[in-house]
C-alpha cells in the first residue's frame, strides 16, 4: 500500500469526491514504495497541486484531479476552458497546462542541487528525477473522451479516466496508466538519501537543522542559499506523516527522548499561526527550553502570533495582566501561584477561551492541576490542544503523583494519540549506554489511549564514537580534563555552541563555569540566578547548565561531570537514575562522563559483573572507552 500524506483519514473531508475516490485507488493499487502527497504546498510560492507522486524506479509525477461532467465543459482549448457551475460560467486554467506548470515549478527546484543532476552521458546536466504530470477527469470515461474534441486540449496519453480508476481495475493496468506519463526511463532507482533530498527540497517544513533553529520553519521570505548543504536531514516519513494529519481538537503523542517531538511541534505551530485568529500558546515547564523555543519563535517572525512561556512565568503574566494579587513569597510559593491563577479563572477574573491553541511540550512535568487549568484556556471553536509526553522524563517531582488519566483533566484524545518509538538525537552507541545504565526504571508499560505509557526507545541506527567514561583525582581535574576535549573538538571545527556541560548539584556549577573560563573556553552558565532571564542559544559558547535544565534542549557534544557525586543519599535511586538517563541523552553525537569518587553509578558504568558490562560483552562495538582511574 502507498503512503499518503497527510493520511487519508485527516484529509478526506477536504477532498472532492473524485479526489477521494482517486485517493482510495492510489492506497489499493500501488506497492508501498510509492510515496503520495495531496494538497500539499510546494516551493517558496507555496503552489498546491492535487496530487504528487514519486517511486524510485520511476520518477516524479504531478496529477490534477478534476469532477468536470462532460456536458459542463463549454469551451475547451490548450491553456483554458469554460465551464458551467452553480454559480454561472467560470472560465479557468486548462487541467493539463495547471499540471504542466506545477510540475516546472518542482523540477526547477530539483534541478538547483547538482547531486541530482546527470553528471555523464547525452542528458549531462539535467534532471536525473524522471518527472512528468497529467490529468484525472474523475467523471468522464475513456469512451466518452474519444467521441469528443477534448483530446485537441488534453493530451489522451496524459489523461486518467473515470473507468480507469474503478475499483476493479487491474493494478498493472492503474500503474501504466500513470507511469505512460512520463516520457523517459530512470536508469537507475533512486537511493534513500536521493529521496531525503527530493523532499528536502519539495518541502522546506519538513528540514531539520543541526542548531534546531528550523523547529518553527523556515521565513517566507528567506532566499533560496547559493551552496546548498552537502548533508541535509528531514522528517522521516512517519514524523512528516502525523506532523502533515494533526486534525482538530486534542491530539497526545506519547515518544521517547530524542524522536522529535519537539519538531513536530513546531511544524504545528507554524500551521496554526496562518490558520487561526486567536493567538498560540506554547507552554513547557523548563526555563532553559522556553528560552530556546522563544528564540526560535521571534526569529522566524512568530512572536506577535505565538506567546512561548514556561508554565510558571505564564502564571505570572496571567496575575500581572488581570490584577491578581501575587502570594506572598515563602514554602510553597509556585504552588500557590497556580492556585490563585485556577481560583481567579473559577471566579471569572482570569478569563477562559484566551487562545486558539495551545501546546505543551514535555507535558510529563505538568501536574494534573496544571493540564485542567490550560484546557480552559482553549476557545472552544478551534478546540487544538497538542501535548506531547515522555513519562521516561519525568524528573521533576515523585513520579506517584502523575498516575491520572488525561480524561479525567478534560483532554479528550482517545483515538487521536501517537506513539513514536524511533530516537533519531543519539547515537546507537550513547542511547544503548544510557538505556542499559537506566532500564531498571524505564520498562516499559502498556496504557490504553487514555493513559500515559512508558515507551521503550528504539536507534534510528545513526552510529558514532563511544561515550567516554574517566575517572580523575578531582573535580578540578575532571573540569580540565572536559575542557581539553572540548577544544580538541573546537580545532576539528565544531562550534562552541555545539556544546554543553550538564551537572547534577549547584555547588558544581561555579566550579565548572570558572575551570572552563580559566582555559579560555567561552562559557554561558545558565545558573539558577541567571535562568529566567538569560539563554542566548546563537551565542557561540559553550552551555553550562544543570540535569534539570538541559531538559528538552540537545546538543552534538557532551559533558557530564560528576557522576561519582550520584545517587545523593538523600534522593530516590531511581529517580537520579532516571535524571542521569535525561543527561546522557542530551549528546547527539559524543558524550564524555568523569568522575572523582567511586559511587553506585559509576560502579553500575564500570564494574565488570555489572549489567552493564555483560551487555557490552554481547555487543563489544558500544564499548565504554574505560575507567582512566
Amino acid at each position: 500500500m502507498a503512503t499518503l500524506l497527510p493520511s487519508y483519514a485527516s484529509c478526506a473531508r477536504n477532498m472532492t469526491p473524485g479526489e477521494r475516490r482517486f485517493a482510495h485507488r492510489l492506497l489499493d493499487k500501488l506497492e508501498d514504495d510509492y510515496l503520495c502527497w495531496y494538497n500539499v504546498p510546494v516551493g517558496p510560492k507555496h503552489r498546491h497541486p492535487d496530487f504528487i507522486i514519486l517511486n524510485p524506479r520511476r520518477g516524479l509525477l504531478i496529477l490534477e484531479v478534476k469532477d468536470w461532467l462532460l456536458g459542463n465543459i463549454r469551451e475547451i482549448n490548450r491553456t483554458s476552458v469554460s465551464l458551467l457551475t452553480n454559480q454561472g460560467i467560470k472560465h479557468l486554467p486548462n487541467a493539463l497546462e495547471q499540471a504542466r506548470n506545477y510540475a516546472l515549478v518542482v523540477a526547477n527546484l530539483l534541478e538547483r542541487d547538482p547531486t541530482l543532476r546527470m553528471s555523464h552521458g547525452a542528458r549531462k546536466g539535467k534532471l536525473m528525477v524522471p518527472w512528468g504530470y497529467g490529468v484525472v477527469l474523475t467523471r468522464i470515461t475513456r469512451k466518452a473522451f474519444a467521441a469528443t474534441d477534448l483530446g485537441e486540449a488534453i493530451d489522451p496519453t496524459m489523461v486518467i479516466c473515470q473507468d480507469e480508476m474503478v475499483e476493479t481495475v487491474d493494478a498493472e493496468t492503474f500503474q501504466q496508466r500513470l507511469w505512460v506519463m512520463l516520457r523517459i526511463a530512470l536508469p537507475h532507482p533512486l537511493t534513500l538519501p536521493q529521496i531525503d533530498r527530493i523532499r528536502w527540497h519539495l518541502f522546506p517544513e519538513i528540514r531539520i537543522t543541526p542548531s534546531q533553529a528550523s523547529l518553527f520553519g523556515e521565513p517566507e521570505e528567506a532566499p533560496t542559499p547559493v551552496a546548498l548543504p552537502e548533508l541535509i536531514r528531514v522528517m522521516d516519513l512517519e514524523q512528516e506523516q502525523l506532523a502533515r494529519s494533526l486534525g482538530e481538537g486534542h491530539r497526545v503523542i506519547h515518544g521517547v527522548s530524542g524522536s522529535g517531538k519537539t519538531m513536530i511541534l513546531g511544524y504545528r505551530c507554524s500551521h496554526l499561526a496562518q490558520a487561526l485568529a486567536k493567538p498560540i500558546l506554547v507552554l513547557c515547564y523548563n526555563v532553559a527550553l522556553a528560552a530556546k523555543l522563544r528564540h526560535i519563535a521571534e526569529a522566524q517572525g512568530l512572536g506577535a502570533k505565538v506567546a512561548v512561556r514556561n508554565f510558571h512565568a505564564w502564571c505570572f503574566d496571567q496575575l500581572k495582566l488581570y490584577h491578581v494579587p501575587q502570594p506572598e513569597p515563602g514554602d510553597g510559593f509556585f504552588d500557590r501561584l497556580v492556585d490563585q491563577v485556577i481560583r481567579a479563572v473559577e471566579r471569572g477574573q482570569i478569563p477562559s477561551a484566551q487562545y486558539g491553541a495551545v501546546l505543551v511540550d514535555e507535558g510529563h512535568d505538568f501536574k494534573p492541576e496544571w493540564l485542567r487549568l490550560i484546557v480552559q484556556m482553549l476557545d472552544p471553536e478551534s478546540n487544538s490542544l497538542l501535548l506531547l509526553y515522555d513519562d521516561a522524563q519525568s524528573i521533576y517531582e515523585k513520579r506517584t503523583r502523575y498516575k491520572f488519566s488525561l480524561a479525567s483533566v478534560g483532554i479528550q484524545a482517545q483515538g487521536r494519540t501517537t506513539i513514536l518509538r524511533l530516537n533519531y538525537r543519539n547515537t546507537a552507541e550513547i542511547l544503548g549506554v544510557a538505556y542499559q545504565f537506566a532500564k531498571d526504571v524505564l520498562t516499559p508499560e502498556e496504557a490504553g489511549d487514555d493513559g500515559i505509557p512508558l515507551v521503550r526507545p528504539e536507534t534510528a541506527g545513526r552510529h558514532g564514537p563511544a561515550p567516554e567514561l574517566v575517572g580523575l583525582h578531582d573535580l578540578r581535574s575532571e573540569v580540565r580534563y572536559i575542557a581539553g576535549r572540548l577544544y580538541e573538538h573546537h580545532e576539528r571545527g565544531r562550534s562552541w555552541n555545539d556544546m554543553a556541560v550538564v551537572y547534577r548539584s549547584h555547588f558544581m556549577g561555579q566550579e565548572i563555569a570558572d575551570g572552563l573560563a580559566a582555559a579560555q573556553v567561552p562559557v554561558e552558565w545558565l545558573n539558577k540566578d541567571k535562568a529566567r532571564r538569560r539563554f542566548h542559544p546563537d551565542e557561540d559558547s559553550v552551555k553550562v547548565m544543570t540535569m534539570h535544565s538541559s531538559k528538552g534542549l540537545e546538543f552534538p557534544i557532551v559533558a557530564i561531570p560528576g557522576i561519582g557525586f550520584m545517587p545523593h543519599a538523600r534522593d530516590d535511586a531511581g529517580e537520579e537514575a532516571r535524571l542521569l538517563y535525561v543527561a546522557m541523552t542530551r549528546a547527539m553525537d559524543d558524550l564524555v562522563m568523569t568522575y572523582h569518587r567511586r559511587s553506585e553509578f559509576v560502579t553500575r558504568l564500570i564494574k565488570p559483573h555489572s549489567r552493564l558490562a555483560a551487555w557490552l560483552k554481547r555487543a563489544p562495538s558500544h564499548v565504554l572507552r574505560g575507567d582512566k582511574s
